[in-house]
């Protein structure tokens, strides 16, 4: 195999390129380990041809593991309602858990390409740090402005940094199997969204919201220590990228999926955020069992992120994202008649179910709409930084409604943004597929 050193800032020579095809063993291996100064081994198999990917092997699993994102900030939702840190409206409190999803989403516009430059290692390094550090942080604050500085756009900008190139480097090691690899990787950040609340929710009366964080904290750093330990670039574009393809925007069912996603995900963190909230205001349970809620819901949430996609590879994904994102809408008019414990038990489960495929299939699908593997980092970035922008005013709208209204017209607002997404994903399968099954496959 070809072997070129790549440093993100310049291509070497030919001369340079003849002298790393002669690489020792030792020093191959040191380029495959991350050394700095041999930071990517750059097969001569282009990024697109997808035929190369290994689709399986001890280390493209390993990137899997490496793969997952945590969110967990329903939690933290409910005990900011609780008035214990500081006093303001719901509608308020909501801005911090949007801007840090709004972090999350629209940095990839920057990582993108940033990543296909060739500095995946810099990315994860630097995400992994402010994740930790705006969580260690979020245990000194006292007021709203400074959980907003740690919580919403430290521990926003890390877990974006994170992101895109987490999901760019799985598209390289698998074709086939990437749906399920993708699922897989998305089932960690769930298992995260289980864990973590309920961590938080033993640990806070007995030694405080800082030391409870705190913890938090230092699981967090644990877990990120896999994928620095793990994560390795397998190719790399050959030369570099701007920041934006300008071609995407008059691909007609790229465009149409990401508005599509941009309008769903408007509807999809509204119960996320607020089922634990709904749970304990409404007295369908008690103040103990309501901040379960949301655990609930993430540990349905992995089986939703992960069964689909064993499907997806072999059905399609979008036949597989279209009648789960239905039910999903389905569910969450389902929520305005819920009236006991069970009810609302269960709707949390199968919202987290139906509901997973909105974290796992979109980026395997934004893959899927990109024919040029080249540019996947640069698609998945602009596409979603696109659709953070529904996302930064999905739930403050959500606690507006809330606000002045009721319950119901907020899981309305919910319902109605999912179902019109589903819609828009049933004409990106119109435009791609004329009656096959593995419709953008």
């Amino acid at each position: 195999m070809e072997l070129q050193k790549f440093d993100g800032r310049t291509r070497h020579d030919k001369r340079n390129a003849n002298h790393f095809r002669d690489t020792s063993s030792a020093e191959q291996m040191a380029i495959e380990s991350g050394d700095d100064n041999h930071n990517v081994a750059h097969a001569t198999k282009s990024t697109h041809d997808t035929d190369s990917a290994p689709d399986g092997g001890f280390t493209a699993w390993m990137q899997v593991v490496g793969g997952g994102i945590v969110n967990t900030f329903g939690v933290y939702q409910t005990y900011y309602e609780s008035g214990e840190l500081f006093q303001t409206s719901s509608t308020t409190i909501s801005w911090i858990g949007s801007v840090q999803t709004f972090c999350l989403l629209f940095i990839g516009a920057l990582t993108g390409p940033v990543f296909d430059a060739g500095y995946f290692r810099a990315l994860l390094y630097a995400g992994s740090f402010l994740v930790v550090f705006g969580q260690m942080m979020l245990s000194l604050c006292t007021e709203l402005w400074q959980v907003v500085l740690a919580q919403g756009i430290c521990i926003g900008i890390g877990t974006g940094l994170l992101f895109v190139p987490s999901v760019a480097i799985i598209s390289t090691y698998f074709s086939k199997k990437l749906a399920l690899a993708m699922g897989f990787a998305a089932s960690g950040s769930g298992s995260g969204g289980v864990i973590y609340p309920i961590v938080f929710h033993r640990l806070q009366p007995a030694i405080g919201f800082a030391w409870a964080t705190r913890v938090i904290g230092f699981m967090m750093l644990a877990t990120l220590l896999i994928p620095l330990a793990v994560m390795r670039v397998r190719i790399l574009p050959p030369k570099a990228r701007k920041l934006i393809d300008w071609s995407a925007f008059s691909d007609v069912p790229y465009m149409t999926y990401v508005l599509g996603t941009l309008v769903g995900y408007m509807g999809l963190f509204v119960p996320f955020f607020y089922i634990s909230y709904y749970a304990i205001q409404q007295k369908f349970t008690d103040e103990n069992l309501g901040f379960y809620m949301l655990p609930i819901l993430n540990s349905a949430s992995i089986f939703g992120r992960l069964l689909p996609n064993i499907f997806a590879d072999k059905l399609g994904v979008l036949n597989t994202i279209i009648p789960c994102s239905f039910i999903t809408s389905i569910i969450a008019f389902c929520l305005i008649r819920v009236d006991s414990q069970a009810s609302i038990i269960a709707t949390a489960v199968l919202y987290g179910f139906f509901s997973g495929v909105y974290v796992s299939l979109p980026p395997t699908i934004l893959v899927f709409l990109t024919p040029d593997r080249s540019l996947v980092g640069t698609r998945l970035g602009q596409g979603f930084a696109t659709i953070s922008f529904g996302v930064l005013i999905s739930t403050p709208v959500a606690g507006a409604i809330l606000g002045t209204d009721s319950w119901t017209h907020t899981w309305i607002y919910s319902g109605v943004l999912l179902f019109v997404a589903s819609c828009s994903f049933v004409a990106v399968r119109v435009l791609k597929g004329e009656g096959g099954v593995n419709v953008a496959h």
